[in-house]
């Protein structure tokens, strides 16, 4: 169907730039207004990428377009201290010592930074109703070993990791049911590719770039309980996604790697005729599908060993003056990577391809008046160094035996964006 391939070509061209996340493998918060305020957004939609947070917010932003790219760098890797070989003959780090660090940032776009692009529109077709479309990343997951800097090469010299992308475009209807209560409703047509190199040791070979599409849906609701104060709730279904078939023996279920649902609640207040303050409370059930749930056996249907994850985000925004907004936030999150689960025995094996650990974030922003009807939105992150202690394990030659190393992952990141807003 022409349809199919115009949101194929739109969805492919927009995985230049999802590659990766800040909630696990989620994104902290989705446009540059929402990210400069710790991603909260549920009850105080500012953009035309509200529809990520809640759609009911998009009746409320009016008639505009935003346009953005930003920035995104990790600092990510891991370190082993001496381990124990249980079969001499086998040693999967090669020559030389047991101990080492592995950087798994790689070099350049696409390995050590990622632009990661975001696109709304909305257009009210009366007062009390419009129509938007958001196209934004949800998440993903990048790890680049290279020159051998990983257990898997062997001593081989060759490049190890993984790249995972996910592009959501959502078109969305937004109503006022009346002067308090709106509520909204987004298509998410989703759009994924995954590439993996150097895991040829778990029986995967690298088959280059893989494609998946799905689709699933977010609803949300917005209550203005009075002049000062606003709540709204928002819940996204489960999307099931077609399957990776050139990866079906490392994703469960022959391929499989459908995105969570999650759900959230936010209140937001006016402190005063300057300041802002919005609160979040958000959940993604890792556990329930089965590429992040099951236990990280290495088996084929065996997954990553995560945890759902509750995230709290708070932000305010200040008018300093008539052309000026300034923003602030903190984002918080437990890490959902479980790596002393019994069940789990490769999970901090496998999570050295995707070691998504960060906790606490921070977030600064402003928007800057250029015209009567532009603007130019940036915003600031900053998530704190983590780091999560485990045993690293590898099946020695298909027996029973391990090779055994305690370890421990470890996690930073940044990013810059800015966004070109217009109202009509």
């Amino acid at each position: 169907m022409k349809f199919t391939r115009v949101f194929a070509f739109m969805a492919l061209a927009g995985l230049a730039g999802s590659a990766y996340a800040t909630n696990g493998y989620f994104s902290h918060g989705y446009g540059q207004s929402a990210k400069g305020m710790g991603g909260a957004g549920i009850a105080y939609p500012q953009d035309t990428l509200a529809a990520a947070t809640n759609p009911a917010g998009m009746v409320h932003v009016g008639n505009r377009m935003d346009i953005g790219l930003e920035i995104f760098a990790p600092d990510r890797g891991f370190s082993l201290k001496d381990g124990g070989i249980v079969d001499s003959s086998f040693n999967p780090l090669g020559p030389g010592p047991l101990a080492a660090s592995y950087d798994g940032n790689g070099s350049g776009a696409m390995e050590s930074w990622f632009p990661i692009p975001e696109f709304g529109y909305n257009r009210m077709i009366n007062s009390n109703m419009s129509f938007g479309v958001s196209v934004f990343g949800n998440g993903g997951m990048n790890t680049t070993y290279g020159d051998g800097d990983h257990p898997f090469a062997g001593g081989s010299g060759a490049e190890v990791g993984i790249d995972l992308m996910q592009m959501f475009i959502a078109p969305t209807v937004a109503y006022k049911v009346n002067k308090q209560l709106s509520v909204g409703a987004s298509l998410n047509l989703v759009a994924a590719s995954f590439e993996a190199n150097g895991l040829e040791g778990l029986g995967v070979a690298s088959n280059g770039k893989d494609y998946s599409f799905g689709a699933g849906v977010r609803v949300g609701a917005m209550y203005q309980v009075n002049h000062v104060v606003t709540l709204g709730a928002t819940y996204q279904t489960k999307t099931n996604m077609s399957k990776f078939d050139d990866y079906d023996t490392l994703f469960p279920n022959g391929g499989e790697f459908d995105i969570p649902a999650n759900y959230g609640v936010g209140i937001a207040f006016k402190a005063n005729d300057k300041l802002d303050i919005a609160f979040d409370v958000v959940r993604i059930e890792y556990e329930k599908v089965d590429v992040t749930g099951n236990p990280a056996t290495g088996m084929a249907n065996g997954g990553f060993g995560w945890k759902n994850q509750t995230i709290y985000k708070i932000g305010a925004a200040y008018q300093y003056n008539d052309s000026l907004t300034l923003r602030a936030g903190f984002n918080y999150g437990k890490n959902p990577v479980e790596l002393d689960d019994p069940a789990s025995p490769m999970a901090f094996t496998l999570n050295t391809l995707a070691p998504g650990i960060v906790e606490k974030h921070l977030t600064l922003g402003f928007t800057k008046a250029i015209s009567k009807d532009s603007s130019v939105t940036g915003a600031y992150m900053h998530a704190f160094k983590n780091e999560a202690d485990g045993v690293f394990m590898v099946p020695v030659n298909a027996n029973p035996d391990y090779w055994v190393a305690p370890g421990s992952l470890e996690m930073s990141q940044n990013a810059f964006g800015l966004s070109y807003n217009k109202k009509y």
